[in-house]
């Protein structure tokens, strides 16, 4: 597949991807033939979704590429405004790593979709198409929720039928299954693997060996910007010849060892027959919760039961619609944070990073050494720190948001699917990290996953919502 090519729908030739003087991908390139299938596999912050943007000529403005990318022969950068205007939806559709940025939050989830349905796709009858869609990707019963009463995972598949509504043959989709539970998951593999079966071109970025196996194809494993192995998925996976690949697919949660037992010390939060409501619907009643320091739960359930909606509650951002929530008289303002499900949410896309954690750091009087240290134990580099939101990958991101959250020394973290966005090696560092600093502050946290394994082990107690 990596050879030249005459009939590939995507070609991609010497591409390179720079941050000024700082090399962040390259070389790499790829021919991925109509039918075909590539998965591009790696470490967080490795350029998988540098990949992705260089196709679709979207990368930050700061970034800059060199290279050759062709869609059916034609160059990318020779394409007239006009004929690349025409190509979205129709001939080229594609899901970005974070839904929010591929849904309008003024327009309700069903509207959103019938519309690529009727003035993309020219649907014959777009609302049963939109209908179709949604019972496909069980969102029946999301209809007329706006994006911001979605869960992450609700967004998600939003996203994705409103990407593949249009038809385009070619897709690329960016972590199309991050925080989706396992019912959920197969449901969009099974949608993404109709495009080659129907002739078309997929293009998916991921760090799901799961998702990688099921989707088979050409399978490139990137490491520090660059290829380290390439072949057949499913060879590959099953055969890995590089020690990367092997310490990738070794890394799977269900090996970690579970968590040591913990003395639990004051009571931080109890809930007591809680019942949560967003957006006028019921998602949880009855719930009895507690937190004391030291300890380690893990809720996990479907994607939108309100595991989410949960956090908002405890934190005190939304309040119970019955029930109480009690929070320990010991914790001050700042003692309780949230990690958000979509690290975007949580930072000024205007606003450098550094800016950011240096406003935070003079907030709790912890010195920008302080700072370092934790991003280097999350092995995140400083000089990402010049850079805005949008212009690292999103497991960068994420730990990003982690380490601003622990400089403000909380003693309760309510964390949303803290490491969706990471490959299975980053994610096992990051919450060893997490663990070492849990146990040494004796910090409270409430974890959400959809990872079962990842709640069997990390967590002292598991909580099953729905």
């Amino acid at each position: 597949m990596t050879t030249a090519s005459t009939n590939a729908t995507v070609a991609v030739r010497d591409l390179h991807v720079r941050a000024g003087d700082v090399p962040l991908l390259g070389p790499v390139g790829f021919d991925v033939p109509p039918g075909g299938t590539l998965v591009v596999m790696g470490e967080t912050g490795a350029g998988k979704s540098l990949v992705a943007q260089a196709i679709l000529g979207t990368l930050p403005t700061e970034l800059q590429s060199e290279g050759v990318v062709t869609l059916d022969g034609k160059r990318v950068d020779d394409w007239a405004p006009e004929e690349r205007a025409a190509l979205w939806g129709r001939r080229l559709a594609a899901l970005p790593q974070e839904p929010w940025r591929a849904l309008s939050p003024l327009m309700r989830a069903a509207p959103q979709v019938r519309e690529t349905y009727r003035y993309v796709a020219s649907s014959d009858d777009p609302e049963a198409a939109q209908a179709q869609a949604f019972e496909a990707l069980g969102l029946t019963g999301a209809e007329m929720r706006l994006p911001g009463a979605l869960s992450g995972g609700m967004a998600q598949r939003v996203a994705f039928a409103a990407a593949t509504a249009g038809g385009a043959p070619i897709l690329i989709a960016d972590e199309p299954t991050k925080g989706l539970d396992t019912d959920r998951r197969a449901r969009v593999v099974k949608e993404l693997a109709a495009v080659p079966a129907k002739g078309g071109t997929l293009i998916v970025v991921t760090h799901e060996a799961t998702v990688a196996r099921a989707l088979g194809g050409h399978l490139l494993v990137l490491r520090e910007g660059r290829i380290v192995e390439e072949g057949k998925t499913r060879s590959v996976l099953s055969t890995p010849r590089h020690a990367y690949t092997r310490e990738l697919i070794a890394a799977d949660p269900g090996t970690w060892p579970h968590a040591k037992p913990v003395t639990p010390g004051e009571m931080l939060l109890e809930a007591r027959q809680l019942a949560v409501v967003r957006g006028r619907q019921l998602l949880l009643e009855g719930l009895n919760l507690s937190l004391r320091e030291g300890e380690r739960v893990a809720l996990v359930g479907p994607s939108g039961v309100g595991k989410t909606s949960l956090l908002d509650t405890l934190a005190g951002l939304i309040a119970p619609a019955r029930g109480t929530v009690h929070r320990a008289a010991s914790l001050g303002p700042r003692a309780i944070q949230k990690l958000y499900q979509d690290p975007p949410a949580a930072f000024s896309p205007y606003v450098p990073l550094a800016t950011s954690l240096r406003d935070v750091a003079n907030l709790n009087g912890a010195p920008w050494s302080e700072v370092e240290d934790m991003l280097t134990r999350l092995a995140v580099p400083t000089s990402l720190l010049a850079r805005r939101p949008d212009a690292i990958s999103g497991g960068e991101l994420q730990r990003i948001a982690l380490a601003r959250a622990l400089i403000a020394r909380p003693k309760v973290l309510l964390a949303d699917e803290p490491t969706s966005r990471l490959d299975p090696i980053t994610q096992a560092r990051t919450l060893e990290m997490l663990t070492e600093i849990a146990e040494a502050r004796r910090l409270g946290v409430v974890l959400v996953t959809h990872d079962g394994d990842i709640a069997a082990r990390w967590a002292h107690r598991r909580v099953v919502l729905g």
